[in-house]
């Protein structure tokens, strides 16, 4: 893995009422690859402390659901899914 990996900016899509807040369909990171999914969390509520004043939201990492324990890596697709209302 080149050691730079975690220098790059990671691309971040963002659903629903995340778009809002990152301002766009998508956010750029750097300094995440490497880190934990917990670590993420921590740095979008940092970066973007809207996030904060959600119930939740969900990350997915390569199409799956991430456990705040799982290593993002350099090349992942991350998803934030906040919460969904409906009946």
């Amino acid at each position: 893995m080149d050691k730079l990996a975690h220098l790059t900016p990671m691309k971040i899509l963002c659903f629903g009422v995340a778009r809002e807040i990152a301002g766009g369909s998508h956010l750029f990171l750097d300094d995440v690859a490497g880190g934990t999914v917990a670590s993420l969390r921590e740095r979008l509520l940092r970066d973007y402390p809207a996030f904060g004043e959600l119930v939740s939201f969900a990350v997915a990492r390569n199409e799956e659901y991430a456990e705040d324990t799982d290593i993002v890596e350099a090349g992942d697709e991350v998803v934030i899914i906040p919460p969904v209302a409906g009946g």
